[in-house]
């Protein structure tokens, strides 16, 4: 059974970024505030007018409270949902429901964290589950190990296509003012770097940044009198299989399957009608597996549909056109981050901005392939 979504009739109103890379002197609520009052200001909106607070914290469990305390506000729902970096589309998904019912009029949904400044290694109060633990697992990485070298085995896939990955995303953040991390990257540094979890290598692993991002979400009669142009919500929708990866049934095939079916059921479209994708790309695998499950690609065709500069710069599907996870910023949740992508890249100041874009696709992942969850976006010939 299921409802209606209100396809369309709510819509991104502001976006931000804020303190990518290093921002030594702050704490992950302080870097969370900023981006969200710069969300704001993207908007032409006032704190004041804020009523519903959508946050997750690395090291704040009861985040949604403290984010209300600290920017002074007295919100009429709060919600603290955590699934690791799905968490974020889920964020809008309730807030788009809550919008459409009235019960809020602006959404405030942002993040952050101070994980490289703070330590320099993931913050997560999550561990492996007791099943696994006993086989010491390095969590989260081996996981994706496992499934990496699963996909290796029934299909074929090979280190190099993996490494095609990393290298897509390196030349778009090359071309990203606010990326981490730029520079030459070849398919034979990637394959040379230091094996962790085999067949995952240190340049098969996202990057380990601070960083903070917001955006602001209202109804779309609302956002058309904002600053900028309004990105309406066209379709959303999450799923969960299992959280140990140790209980899943196939490796390979993620939840992702069943939450971009739903999404695009929603927005009443499919994969040949986005034009840029955004997804969570915490390990090269991420890709691979996400563009088969996303119906960009049959099942065990990921890695051959990512060779030869596919989802690169001047390839066929934009992918990741910020960096991602693995070159532009990962602060512990990359999520938010690939959302505030696809709309940057639906208004036309993205800074590797691809022409036409009308339809963007940003996609969470958490835990260890756990939760899983798809938005579509839209620009406004497409309500």
């Amino acid at each position: 059974m299921g409802g209606t979504f209100p396809r369309g009739r709510t819509a991104i109103a502001g976006v931000a970024t804020y303190g990518i890379g290093e921002m030594p002197g702050h704490s992950s609520m302080e870097l969370a505030a900023k981006a969200g009052l710069l969300a704001l200001a993207d908007a032409g909106m006032a704190l004041g007018e804020v009523d519903g607070l959508f946050i997750c914290l690395p090291d704040d469990l009861l985040a949604g409270l403290s984010f209300a305390e600290y920017l002074g506000l007295a919100p009429r729902f709060t919600d603290n949902n955590r699934t690791g970096g799905s968490a974020f589309m889920s964020h809008m998904i309730t807030a788009a429901l809550a919008l459409e019912a009235g019960y809020i009029d602006v959404a405030l949904i942002a993040y952050g964290s101070n994980q490289r400044s703070s330590g320099g290694k993931l913050a997560t109060p999550i561990r492996s589950n007791r099943y696994e633990a006993p086989y010491r697992p390095i969590f989260p990485l081996s996981s994706y190990a496992l499934a990496a070298a699963r996909h290796i085995h029934d299909f074929g896939t090979t280190r190099e296509q993996l490494a095609e990955v990393a290298v897509a995303a390196r030349l778009w953040a090359n071309g990203n003012p606010e990326a981490f991390a730029t520079g030459p990257l070849t398919i034979e540094d990637v394959l040379s770097s230091r094996m962790i979890s085999s067949p995952i290598s240190v340049r098969d692993c996202c990057l380990v940044t601070d960083g903070a991002a917001a955006i602001v979400m209202t109804r779309l009669d609302r956002a058309r009198d904002a600053r900028k142009p309004p990105i309406p919500l066209l379709g959303a929708a999450a799923a969960t299989w299992w959280n140990a990866i140790s209980q899943a049934d196939d490796i390979t095939t993620t939840a992702a399957a069943e939450s971009g079916a739903r999404a695009y059921a929603m927005a009443g479209i499919g994969p040949g009608d986005v034009d840029v994708v955004q997804l969570y790309d915490a390990f090269t695998i991420n890709v691979i597996l996400f563009l088969e499950d996303l119906g960009f690609c049959a099942k065990g065709e990921g890695g051959a549909f990512v060779s030869g500069g596919r989802i690169a710069p001047g390839g066929s599907l934009p992918v990741n056109t910020n960096g991602g996870g693995l070159s532009c910023c990962h602060p512990g949740m990359y999520g938010l981050f690939a959302i505030v992508e696809a709309a940057r890249q639906l208004r036309g100041e993205a800074a590797n901005q691809i022409g036409g874009v009308e339809v963007a696709l940003a996609h969470g992942n958490g835990g260890t392939l756990s939760s899983q969850a798809t938005v579509i976006l839209g620009n406004m010939a497409t309500v």
